[in-house]
């Protein structure tokens, strides 16, 4: 990853941990202190709306030499690759079969660099490959090399925009210090381990789509590193 993915990934961390606790305020109490799984300090509305600031800053400036229509078209193009063999794969599928496909999330199933809001927007592109996929009976599994302290803000994000989530995968403290790439290969071998077949993975990053343990990969585009 590039210094600037490092400074977007800080950025989303700060906003998401400010939207923890915001969702977890009730309203009209937001200077009150918060607690969960995912919050582990006290924050303000005040607080909230400076993370947000930072966070679409940094993401403005992100995104700012990439075009959001060309982005959006690329994308598509993918997708319009990936639709019709996974409607031919998930059509074939084998008695008992449990099929899943692995997504990873910033600048593929969300709109990370683009979406300067909480919750950030999907991708439509891949959205519409994910419902068709989810409407179908195949299982959605989602792999990030994002902290665990925003796993609740990032399952509810990827629900709220209609993403089925079977299950997510974000990295732990000891998982911060390995290679994305090898951390992302042994989650979906964990998949697999529980039965399913990994018929696609999709990602916009060569580590999440190296490693093998999936029937096809699907490359969205990161512009050599521009989006995180």
């Amino acid at each position: 990853m590039t210094r600037g993915t490092w400074t977007r990934r800080t950025a989303l961390t700060a906003v998401a941990a400010a939207a923890v606790t915001a969702l977890a305020v009730p309203a009209g109490a937001q200077a009150a202190t918060a607690t969960g799984t995912a919050a582990a300090s006290t924050a303000t509305a005040s607080t909230t709306a400076v993370a947000t600031s930072t966070v679409a800053s940094a993401s403005a400036a992100a995104a700012g030499d990439v075009d959001y229509t060309t982005w959006q078209q690329d994308c598509q193009a993918v997708m319009n690759q990936a639709l019709p063999a996974l409607k031919q794969r998930i059509a074939a599928a084998k008695p008992g079969e449990k099929q899943a496909i692995v997504f990873d999330v910033d600048n593929t199933t969300l709109e990370s660099d683009f979406g300067f809001s909480y919750p950030q927007p999907a991708n439509k592109p891949v959205l519409e490959v994910a419902k068709y996929a989810q409407d179908h009976g195949v299982s959605l599994f989602f792999v990030t090399a994002r902290p665990g302290i925003i796993s609740g803000v990032t399952d509810y994000n990827l629900k709220n925009v209609g993403y089925k989530v079977s299950g997510l995968y974000v990295r732990g403290f000891l998982d911060l210090f390995k290679d994305v790439a090898v951390y992302k290969t042994a989650q979906r071998v964990a998949i697999e381990s529980k039965g399913y077949t990994i018929i696609a993975n999709i990602g916009n990053s060569a580590t999440d789509l190296s490693g093998g343990h999936a029937e096809t990969t699907y490359k969205l585009p990161d512009y050599d590193g521009q989006l995180s």
